[in-house]
């Protein structure tokens, strides 16, 4: 190459300004910074140019070199969508005027040498523009392409750049090829074996991505190097089972029974499992002599739903392993040793609004992991849309754009530019501790599944595909003719893998599965018992008195709201100090600090929770001389061990539950809370309720002790924020409708009407030796209601959640009538009763629904030999509430038959007109004490 003039940072600038300022038309972008620099202004000009300004060659040279960096910034921007990306050859490069030399004054007659140094890392000082355009080609329009330009971060564009360009002269090592061509191999003859032994079983084989493989291959190589010690995975069925037999240590005879319709549980262990491509591990890999744990978390079919929840259960192992923000050491980053990797489908990924969710919280206090590595395996198709229908961007992984990601094209057909991706993507996440996202652009050999015809609607596609080698076909022909390896030895390993599966195809009958959902941090839990437990979740008052004042003191140094300090810190000093009307916010502050300080982990999450929507939390302090935050539960003791972390979330239902979900999943020794701001508000995390909140544990084993706060109530607000639909959770439990609920229903349901209640329910999440997910109708109105308070002997030891709460203010053998009612409905019908002066109308609550409360409810009812009357109030509507639940246990199992006392049915949740809801509450109040019904 030719050596061109080398120049100082200033001479250049301070040329190119003259130049700009006499001939303003001659250069594109001329007002423009220089890739991040901004240009001297015109008094600057005068004072550095000097006598090199009035050198025609000099300043020459440096037009040029400007130009050059112009062209260069172009191919950095534009010329992915110039590279060949498509294995298929049906998507064709595009033609660029970007990129046309000319354009930037770069015409043939200006084969010119140009000084490269701060410009292009190509391995030399100079080069032709001819040079310059070669290279610019084979980096950033081959067969991998890279979108960085639009990250806000000079230094991270600069970074980027200087990767990439650097990484086309790395070789991979030869050992690292041939381990490459044997995996995918490996992939590609299981899938044939499959083909050949399960022909009409729907496997979602790799066939056509096998290239993916190396990806995982290089991940785990360069997490173990980087001392990373755990990877989470999520993951859709496109190759998942062709993952876990070749590189995550699955059984392949454990897979073959579940092929064959056979439990992929033991003996003794409850569960109903699930599809076969939903399959988990989790193993420990070796690499020399490090390790790494690699969890595939169980996906549902709703594909990108296991987003927020691998994301969540990585956040869940850092704090387990006391990673980034939870570490001592202050030198200590986020993601130091747990990586969290993201599998996608390209048509999910760009249309599932769960992916966006994630995106938005990935760099959130409280919800960063320190950066995901995202894989795209696009198979330029949904079930049977193309690209072109299933999305309106020119990428499927143009989302990521949104939140500064930098993303990486790479044709699947080239498994060697996967590796390099994934080396450059390792290196990105470890600097910056971001996300970043890897396009596999390849294809699906069959169709949705194996036993779908593709070419009903990809006729041409598949024409392509029918009449094409594999992918691990053609890297081992090309290593093989290389010299690298012989064919016969890539086909010996497949032989040997061959005979392996054959072998474990032999033990289908005797094989006995193992599974590991009460191992490691699960150890000494079990699965909840048929029978109910009592668990004393009482505190000695002195202990409460002692949290409840740390709970509200406050360091001399924090500015503390004066509204706060009277309304808030003071109200709890004096109810600690009387020991009674102590409030909802009060009990649950008692209820962390007592986990806490037995060294719990609690976390509470939501739009909001650290003052609560309705202001009555308060659980953080806001520093009013300067936005700081004091939460003063984590102080109260010296040695205290417990952590409370407090998460105002992203306004996001479905991601921050999701990443809830999977917190609770990953540490049984953490409380997780999540409030929705209102309780309707849970509808839109519908799919995490419906795929893993409500069926987890019988699915896939695993237990979950996450508490759902939804504030319920019929207070006049309209169809929203009235309520929680607590009907859905009552559909959705496994409760039996004809006997006796134990502990082993699939969630609790509870609507609790005392403070003590809600104290009792949080403690004994923790206290007990299994967890089960808590759906908690919270309170609005009562939040503050002097009625539904509690006192310090409510707490005390000996006491607990009740799951029905008879009524102790009536005389029962005078009582004719007897009502049930749940949640905050009761106080207005006490109110009505003093109003009435009804002394024969017993008020019996339902604390707890689900398990429902049979055996409570019989002695109850036996304290009312008289009674002739028996009544179901609600509040809610007659299609909503819980009405149609408990209807059928009282008379199957109870042994009382109910009228219904309550609103008419209503498409809506709520009325939204407030004189027809005053109406409908003194109708409901009428009926309910009403002689003749």
């Amino acid at each position: 190459m030719l050596s061109a003039c080398k120049l100082s940072s200033r001479q250049w600038l301070s040329g190119l300004s003259a130049y700009f300022r006499r001939s303003p038309g001659a250069c594109y972008h001329t007002k423009h910074s220089v890739y991040g620099y901004k240009l001297p202004t015109q008094t600057q000009e005068n004072n550095e140019l000097g006598s090199s300004s009035e050198d025609p060659i000099l300043i020459q040279n440096q037009i040029e070199n400007s130009n050059l960096l112009r062209l260069v910034t172009a191919y950095r921007r534009h010329g992915h969508r110039k590279a060949a990306l498509d294995p298929l050859g049906r998507l064709k490069p595009q033609e660029c005027a970007e990129l046309d030399p000319v354009y930037y004054g770069l015409g043939e007659a200006q084969y010119t040498a140009h000084n490269l140094y701060g410009i292009l890392h190509s391995g030399s000082e100079s080069a032709t523009t001819e040079e310059v355009l070669q290279f610019l080609e084979q980096t950033y329009c081959g067969n991998s392409a890279v979108e960085f330009e639009h990250l806000p971060s000079l230094e991270e564009r600069n970074w980027f750049a200087k990767r990439w360009e650097e990484s086309q002269f790395e070789e991979i090592s030869k050992d690292k090829k041939i381990a490459l061509a044997n995996l995918m191999l490996k992939c590609q003859a299981f899938d044939h074996f499959l083909h050949t032994k399960f022909s009409t079983v729907k496997r979602y084989g790799g066939e056509g991505a096998e290239s993916m493989m190396g990806f995982f291959q290089e991940i785990f190589e360069r997490s173990a190097e980087y001392n990373i010690q755990d990877v989470i995975i999520c993951m859709p069925h496109r190759g998942r089972l062709n993952l876990l037999t070749c590189m995550l240590k699955f059984p392949p005879v454990q897979m073959f029974q579940k092929m064959k319709g056979i439990s992929e549980f033991p003996p003794g262990v409850k569960g109903s499992g699930d599809v076969l491509s939903h399959l988990t591990s989790s193993v420990d890999l070796d690499y020399g002599e490090k390790k790494i744990h690699v969890t595939m978390i169980p996906n549902p079919s709703h594909l990108e739903a296991n987003n927020p929840v691998a994301v969540g259960k990585a956040r869940g192992r850092q704090q387990t392993l006391k990673d980034g923000d939870y570490s001592d050491d202050p030198a200590a980053v986020m993601g130091d040793k747990v990586l969290c990797l993201q599998v996608h489908g390209d048509a999910s990924f760009s249309a599932q609004g769960v992916v966006a969710e994630t995106f938005v919280i990935a760099n959130t206090p409280h919800f960063t992991v320190g950066g995901s590595v995202h894989l795209i395996v696009n198979n330029q198709l949904g079930f049977t849309t193309p690209s072109e229908r299933g999305r309106s961007s020119l990428y499927c992984s143009d989302l990521a754009k949104m939140n500064d990601c930098p993303v990486i094209h790479v044709n699947g057909d080239y498994p060697e530019e996967v590796i390099r991706a994934t080396q450059l993507a390792m290196e990105y996440r470890q600097k910056f501790r971001k996300d970043i996202v890897i396009d596999l652009i390849c294809y699906r050999k069959w169709g949705h599944n194996e036993l779908d015809d593709p070419s009903f609607t990809q006729p041409l596609m598949y024409e392509i595909i029918k009449n094409r080698a594999s992918v691990p076909d053609l890297y081992a022909t090309n290593i093989v003719e290389a010299g690298l390896c012989s064919k016969e030895e890539l086909d010996s390993a497949v032989a040997s893998w061959n005979k392996e599966l054959i072998d474990e195809m032999t033990n289908i009958d005797t094989h006995i599965p193992k599974a590991y959902h009460l191992e490691k941090h699960w150890s000494g839990y079990v699965q909840a018992p048929a029978s109910l437990t009592t668990w004393d979740t009482g505190v000695p008052t002195d202990l409460l008195k002692y949290i409840g004042a740390k709970s509200v003191a406050v360091q001399d140094d924090v500015a503390v709201h004066n509204t706060l300090s009277k309304h808030h810190i003071g109200k709890r000093v004096q109810q600690i100090e009387d020991g009674s009307n102590l409030d909802w916010a009060t009990t649950e502050a008692l209820a962390v600090g007592s986990l806490l300080l037995q060294g719990y982990n609690v976390r509470f999450c939501g739009q909001d929770v650290g003052r609560g929507t309705f202001s009555h939390r308060h659980m953080m302090l806001v520093d009013q001389s300067h936005d700081g935050i004091f939460i003063p539960l984590n102080h109260m003791t010296e040695h205290q061990t417990g952590f409370l972390e407090v998460c105002n979330s992203a306004l996001t239902e479905l991601a921050a539950l999701g990443f809830e979900y999977g917190i609770s999943i990953e540490n049984p020794t953490s409380l997780v809370i999540w409030e929705a701001q209102f309780g309707d508000f849970f509808n839109g995390a519908q799919v995490i309720i419906d795929t893993y909140i409500a069926s987890g544990e019988t699915k896939w084993l695993l237990q979950s002790g996450l508490v759902m706060l939804l504030p319920h109530g019929m207070d006049g607000a309209g169809p929203e924020h009235s309520s929680c639909r607590i009907e859905r959770f009552l559909l959705q439990c496994d409760s039996k409708e004809d006997g006796f609920d134990g502990d082993d229903v699939n969630w609790q349901i509870v609507n609790p009407t005392t403070p003590a209640q809600y104290f009792h329910l949080l403690r004994r999440q923790m206290v007990r030796n299994f967890r089960k997910p808590l759906i908690v109708a919270s309170p609005k109105m009562i939040l503050r209601l002097p009625a539904a308070t509690s006192s310090l002997l409510d707490l005390a030891p000996g006491k607990t959640f009740c799951p029905v709460l008879g009524d102790n203010e009536i005389d029962g053998s005078a009582v004719k009538r007897v009502v049930f009612c749940s949640g905050k409905h009761y106080y207005a019908l006490h109110k009505q009763r003093e109003t009435v002066g009804a002394k024969d109308t017993a008020l019996i609550r339902l604390e707890c629904l689900c398990p429902f409360p049979a055996e409570s409810l019989r002695q109850e009812l036996n304290k009312y030999k008289s009674a002739t009357e028996f009544i179901w109030s609600q509040e809610e509507h007659q299609n909503s509430g819980a009405w149609s639940f408990v209807a059928p246990r009282f008379e199957k199992v109870v042994g009382c038959k109910l009228a219904y006392v309550g609103r008419g049915p209503l498409a809506a949740p709520a009325v939204g007109i407030g004189q027809v809801h005053q109406r409908e509450v003194l109708d409901i109040l009428e009926r309910t004490f009403a002689k003749n019904k």
